[in-house]
């Protein structure tokens, strides 16, 4: 076992030993000889707590002080209970009790008594009052300030002042200092009713030693109270003097707050730090000794003291006043030198962000039990089993200049969609058959746009039980932001993100890969294909049968609207699984052959591509009709889907997806031979 662990365990069984030690000398009596070692230890340990709060940079250094004053107070009271059983027992409290009672006491009852009662009211009506106060009002404030802190950290991760690790550990800063004070606050307790005990054990000790002296012991009157008063007096000085060492260091604590400067350079500075201040005090101390019965020799040898300091301290500012010119020349003409700043950073735009106001950030913080992370994360794996494609990482933060419940949806660094939400309250939308109504608020859906109400939580259970949707704050942006990508997911989709998939499907489908990529596509000509397949919400989950398909029609045809045809033709079992439920007959509209041959006589063939020359008018009619009938559709509860031959269906999908972006256009060739469809209406015009 080396040094180090060996360390660690005389640290843990020590700190062990002196808690445990304190209960069991409230139980066992202990010998004079050990009350002395103990009361010694008592006193050392007293004097290493206050210099500690003296030195250390800042109060959280010492953040187990709560703890630590609660352990020294025990083990405190553990001996006066020692001492008081050994003073009415034997008479013989040690040592350490008789010189306290005796010298510091000057050997004279009276004496004691006025030395210990003064100790005692300086201790309990002095610093124990003080500390008390400015420990609830530090608490107190510390709170209050909370809000402010956040936001200030907040503001200066947003403007790059910092980074995120530097704002986490700020605000890991903040929350220990509330926690620290707000323990402070009920500590200083301890303090107060450690000088309380103390008092009250210094009465029980004296009355019981003087019964004791006379009933037991058989001494006068006057012999005991001598006696046992002046033992008494002296095991209330041995324990006040480190209670009062206890109390100082609280005071000192709690009123040094998160200073970060060393306590007596500090000092020291703030109370001689001005030259003017030492002169004025030094002259009138002079004054006083030679112009007035004071003692002269005292009073003129410090004012002479003060003067000297004052010099010594004007020589320091000035040395102090040289040094920061010389620093200021040197960091001017380093600046002249200085490299132009690197700005690369700035330039990266983030494919999702997710922005809001300070009012929603308990929501993200999963210390305040917020859970919008893990919902992000779940977001990312629903679009990757639902399309098969990876959603590039999503960066929440906050921003101070939206409004609190305020939140934005960026794409690529440009604000897409925004919503509003009301913390602790719930959002109820009536899917359509509730006839009663709910009070609320009302509002709109982000997502869908749809009427709602928002909710108080008392709200909640009668909402649901009259079949209101029912959802909760987090629920909304998650269902939100969900849609937003969808919506978007295509133009997510970078070649980058081509290239992990080919790699990906490499592992198991070598021979495949090589043969399409690059011999028959590239990268690039891929990519369109799959983000034709996203931009329509088709799954490019099974990349095995789109490289297939498109290596059998790559070498006859290189135009990527083309391939996306075959392509979908191929996938007709997912997109009849996703748009037909089995054993039911769906409803849908078609498409007037003759419009489908208007159509495809006004597609133009160019090297970049076919595009259509469709007089406007005749496209106006035609997607006048495709409203009305889809709306048919919509107004039964149905999907709104349009059914074309497969050489149309793209040059239909492009001519409709500005006016009727929801718009679902399949050719017969997508659908499974056991799908069962029913046309209710034609597009016509």
């Amino acid at each position: 076992m080396n040094r180090k662990k060996i360390t660690e365990l005389v640290f843990d069984y020590g700190v062990a030993l002196y808690i445990v030690s304190a209960l069991i000398m409230l139980i066992i009596p202990i010998p004079a000889m050990l009350m002395d070692i103990l009361l010694a230890i008592d006193l050392s340990m007293a004097f290493a707590i206050l210099f500690n709060a003296m030195y250390v940079k800042e109060a959280l250094d010492m953040s187990f002080y709560p703890t630590m004053l609660l352990c020294t107070t025990v083990f405190r009271i553990a001996l006066n209970v020692s001492s008081t059983r050994l003073i009415l027992t034997t008479g013989n409290p040690g040592k350490v009790i008789e010189v306290f009672g005796q010298f510091v006491g000057a050997g004279d009852l009276i004496i004691g008594i006025i030395v210990y009662f003064i100790l005692i009211i300086v201790q309990f009506v002095v610093i124990n009052k003080g500390s008390e106060r400015v420990s609830e009002v530090t608490a107190r404030f510390t709170l209050d300030a909370m809000p402010g802190k956040q936001m200030a950290i907040d503001a200066d991760l947003n403007t790059g002042v910092i980074d995120d690790k530097e704002a986490k550990r700020r605000r890991d800063h903040i929350q220990q200092e509330a926690t620290f004070f707000g323990n402070m606050d009920g500590a200083s307790k301890y303090v107060k009713g450690d000088a309380a005990a103390g008092l009250i054990i210094t009465a029980v000790n004296i009355v019981g030693g003087i019964l004791m002296g006379v009933l037991r012991q058989s001494l006068s009157l006057n012999e005991a109270v001598d006696k046992y008063t002046i033992l008494t007096i002296g095991d209330g000085l041995v324990s006040s003097i480190p209670s009062l060492c206890t109390s100082l260091a609280t005071g000192v604590l709690v009123t040094k707050g998160a200073g970060e400067s060393d306590f007596g350079h500090t000092l020291i500075n703030q109370v001689f730090g001005l030259p003017k201040v030492m002169y004025l005090v030094g002259a009138v101390v002079a004054f006083l000794g030679v112009f007035s019965p004071l003692p002269p020799v005292i009073y003129v040898i410090i004012g002479a003291v003060y003067i000297v300091g004052g010099r010594m301290m004007q020589q320091r500012v000035e040395e102090s006043i040289t040094e920061e010119a010389v620093e200021e020349t040197e960091e001017a003409q380093a600046e002249e030198i200085r490299q132009p700043e690197n700005v690369n950073s700035l330039l990266q735009v983030d494919p999702i962000e997710l922005e809001f106001g300070y009012g929603i950030i308990p929501l993200a913080d999963i210390n305040q039990g917020g859970d919008l992370l893990d919902r992000v994360v779940m977001i990312r794996r629903q679009i990757a089993l639902e399309l098969g494609t990876v959603v590039p990482i999503i960066r929440l933060r906050d921003n101070i200049q939206l409004n609190p419940n305020q939140y934005i949806i960026k794409i690529k660094g440009i604000q897409i969609s925004e919503g509003e939400i009301l913390f602790d309250h719930y959002m109820a939308m009536n899917p359509g058959h509730v006839e009663e109504e709910i009070t609320g608020i009302p509002t709109f859906e982000p997502s869908f746009h749809l009427p709602a109400i928002w909710i108080t939580e008392s709200q909640r259970e009668r909402a649901e039980s009259m079949g209101y949707t029912v959802v909760d704050p987090p629920s909304i942006i998650a269902t939100h932001l969900t849609e937003v990508i969808r919506e978007h997911i295509a133009e997510l989709m970078t070649r980058q993100d081509v290239q992990n998939l080919v790699n990906n499907l490499k592992e198991n489908n070598a021979a495949l890969v090589d043969e399409l990529v690059p011999k028959l596509m590239s990268l690039g000509e891929i990519e369109k294909v799959l983000q034709n397949l996203l931009s329509e919400g088709i799954s490019i989950r099974d990349l095995v049968t789109i490289f297939e398909t498109l290596a059998d029609y790559a070498p006859s045809t290189h135009d990527t609207d083309i391939l996306t045809e075959y392509v979908r033709q191929s996938l007709k079992r997912a997109i009849s699984n996703k748009y037909f439920i089995p054993g039911e007959t769906t409803s849908v509209v078609t498409l007037d052959p003759k419009v489908e041959q208007e159509i495809m006589g006004s597609v133009k063939q160019t090297e970049t591509g076919a595009y259509l020359t469709l007089d406007p008018e005749r496209t106006r009619a035609i997607l006048k009709s495709v409203v009305s009938q889809a709306k048919k559709l919509e107004d039964n509860g149905r999907s709104p889907i349009v059914m074309t031959s497969p050489i149309v269906r793209m040059y239909f999908k492009k001519m409709t997806e500005e006016t009727y972006k929801d718009l679902i256009v399949i050719s017969y060739n997508e659908v499974e031979s056991d799908v069962e469809l029913q046309s209710v209406g034609m597009v016509t015009a």
